[in-house]
């Protein structure tokens, strides 16, 4: 008697984008990390490098309005195209609503962002702020694993003053970070890094050798595409950090707009950015972190995500 599970196209096609973007990210080793990639190293002619970018757009949990219940999030993304879903820790819905939703939809839940990470920082110059810190972001990875996702988004810190420096966000957070790999390892859940505005490293080079110092291959950088543009451009980051980059947030960002440019209508060089994508090999999931609403308005930025990044050249 066959005791195997049989598997619907819908959760046979939410399997195989999980797995594909595991196995993509698995790739990048312990070696790898301890490797400096510099922007001139990395070229067409020593890379692996895709003709065609491999990527799966999905959309974060806190821009879906009108939906109000976990299916009908799911159901909204599914309709406009969208690939999966970024979840969020801690929620106020159970693993078992997330996964029905997403067997239902076929509509896979690729990870989460750890809410909590800005008010109770890893970087915190008390010890036990960031204790609890820890603590939430090791029920960050097991949410994660419950609900069928494999990555927690972490901001690893905020540099503050006298008492909470580059050097104190960069040793604290290490730290902690190191006290969940145990956990994050056995469930299969990495530990992806976004830089943001958090006055900490504001260089591709500073990021890479912070990663780098980690030296684990459960952590890594969740880059977000747009952050980056006040400070250089997208594109040198992305051939700086190379293998370690696993997923992307994607927004843009002007001088004359800040934030409030749209994708597409920033000073992110698109193109760019493809072919920087395409130098170092990228495949993975595309997530964008743009201001919430309707489904009309989740169209639009779908339809941006077509045109700017998902677009073969």
């Amino acid at each position: 008697m066959n005791d195997s599970p049989t598997l619907d196209p819908a959760s046979s096609r939410r399997q195989f984008l999980r797995h594909t973007a595991v196995i993509a990210g698995a790739s990048w080793t312990a070696t790898h990390l301890r490797t400096a990639i510099s922007a001139d190293a990395v070229t067409p002619a020593n890379t692996l490098r895709r003709e065609k970018l491999q990527l799966y757009k999905a959309v974060k949990w806190g821009m879906i309005e009108g939906a109000p219940t976990v299916l009908d999030h799911f159901k909204i993304c599914k309709d406009l195209g969208y690939d999966g879903m970024e979840l969020i820790s801690p929620a106020d819905f159970s693993a078992q609503e997330v996964r029905q939703a997403s067997d239902a939809t076929g509509m896979p839940v690729h990870g989460l962002v750890d809410m909590k990470h800005w008010d109770v920082r890893l970087s915190d110059p008390d010890s036990k702020v960031r204790e609890h810190g820890v603590a939430i972001l090791r029920q960050a990875i097991l949410d994660c694993h419950a609900f069928g996702g494999f990555s927690v988004l972490l901001v690893p810190g905020r540099v503050g003053g006298a008492d909470e420096t580059h050097d104190h966000v960069w040793q604290r957070s290490i730290e902690g970070i190191r006290q969940v790999l145990p956990l994050a390892s056995k469930l299969g859940v990495r530990v992806l890094i976004e830089n943001v505005w958090n006055g900490f490293c504001e260089t591709p080079e500073q990021l890479r050798d912070y990663l780098d110092e980690i030296a684990n291959p459960w952590v890594a950088s969740y880059f977000d595409i747009g952050n980056v543009v006040k400070f250089s451009p997208s594109q040198n980051w992305i051939r700086t950090l190379g293998p370690r980059i696993v997923k992307l947030d994607v927004k843009d960002w002007s001088v004359a707009n800040g934030f409030d440019a749209k994708i597409g209508e920033g000073d992110v060089n698109w193109p760019a950015v493809r072919q920087a994508l395409r130098d170092i090999g990228f495949s993975g999931w595309c997530t964008a972190e743009v201001a919430g609403g309707d489904r009309e308005w989740l169209a639009d930025v779908a339809q941006r995500m077509d045109r700017t990044l998902l677009v073969q050249d």
